[in-house]
């Protein structure tokens, strides 16, 4: 069975060093809070707020592994008082039963989505 959730974190400062830890740190709490093995993965798609630039967050998860996993990198389109530098997340993966996936939202992130409770 197929599975996805969504996660976002904002980044810190349009630099490579932040984006690719973020980017990192979300993909990894998405995992843990879900029990998701990296070899079940299907593919994980980012999207980026225009005012990240610096660097590609697809680039630096594969800096920590991911060698196999499909990964997609897409701007998200300019919304009039959206958030700035946001990485948003959708994990898919295999899994043997449908679960209720667990959304991540880190670092100021939740006000995104309000009606899901806040991540720590």
């Amino acid at each position: 069975m197929t599975q996805a959730v969504r996660g976002a974190i904002q980044v810190a400062q349009n630099s490579r060093p932040s984006i690719h830890r973020a980017a990192a740190r979300l993909v990894r709490e998405m995992l843990d809070r879900n029990a998701v093995d990296e070899n079940d993965i299907v593919s994980i798609l980012f999207s980026v707020t225009g005012d990240l630039s610096a660097a590609n967050p697809a680039t630096g998860l594969r800096e920590v592994g991911f060698a196999e996993t499909p990964l997609f990198c897409c701007q998200e389109p300019p919304v009039d008082g959206g958030m700035p530098r946001v990485i948003r997340v959708l994990l898919t993966w295999e899994c043997a039963r449908r679960t209720r996936g667990v959304p991540v939202y880190l670092d100021g992130a939740a006000t995104l989505r309000p009606d899901l409770e806040p991540a720590s």
